[in-house]
């Protein structure tokens, strides 16, 4: 196996952790590595994106029923709308200025939710779903990350942990299903693509269960500040080696 690939599954270990720890944090993980090992970096989105349609799969399966439709049709439709628009113009934009912007985003990420987020509360209307639906749609189809509008908005609006959970874990699943569609469509999902998506998928299963054996065993605000440093650091050296 070449060490791209054991890379790779590594990777996806970490990615697949974070996201049955915490509920988000895939795309947030592995892009900031992922650039650097696949050919271009909409392939790298596109990987992205598939891996963590599989990681969210089974808990969005199983937490279906807790899931109110009219809470989350609005954002998903207008996030479908503004990262479909969003990939178009992928293929328009130089790599590395993407990377330049994608460091960015990471440092700003970072900061946001280890000091900003928990003062911030956002109430359920329309408006803001619709709101939330655009930042997530850039994030989503620029970079590959359009957890963290959506963490905010149902963490602050869903009644317990487990609508939370239910709410986007759905909410992932069928915006990464719609956005490899559009990838697809746009010539992003290549061979190297599948092909690293069935060895990432190794990761993606160890991961997920390494991550559900220690949610109970580690103290979550600890290990999300671990989680918020890195992603922080990882934008500096993205910013760097750009």
């Amino acid at each position: 196996m070449e060490t791209t690939t054991i890379y790779l599954i590594l990777l996806c270990i970490g990615a697949s952790f974070i996201q049955r720890t915490t509920g988000f944090g895939f795309g947030i993980f592995i892009m900031s590595m992922l650039i650097h090992i696949m050919p271009s970096y909409g392939e790298a989105v596109t990987l992205s994106g598939m891996l963590a349609l599989t990681t969210s799969l089974t808990i969005a399966i199983r937490l279906s029923r807790k899931v109110t439709w009219r809470r989350l049709l609005p954002m998903l439709i207008t996030f479908i709308i503004v990262s479909s628009i969003c990939i178009f113009f992928l293929r328009r934009i130089e790599d590395v200025l993407l990377r330049q912007i994608l460091g960015v985003v990471l440092i700003l990420t970072s900061i946001y939710f280890a000091f900003v987020s928990k003062h911030i509360t956002i109430k359920p209307t329309p408006k803001a779903q619709v709101g939330t639906g655009i930042l997530s749609g850039l994030m989503g189809g620029f970079f590959g990350m359009q957890g963290p509008p959506a963490v905010l908005y149902y963490i602050s609006s869903e009644p317990d942990k487990e609508h939370y959970m239910a709410m986007t874990q759905v909410y992932f699943v069928l915006g990464n299903a719609m956005m490899t569609v559009v990838r697809a469509h746009n010539g992003f999902l290549t061979s190297t693509v599948i092909t690293s998506f069935f060895y990432g998928l190794i990761g993606v299963i160890i991961g997920t269960l390494l991550g559900a054996y220690v949610f109970n065993r580690i103290p979550s605000r600890l290990f999300r500040y671990v989680v918020y440093t890195y992603i922080g650091i990882s934008g500096i050296i993205i910013l760097l080696t750009a």
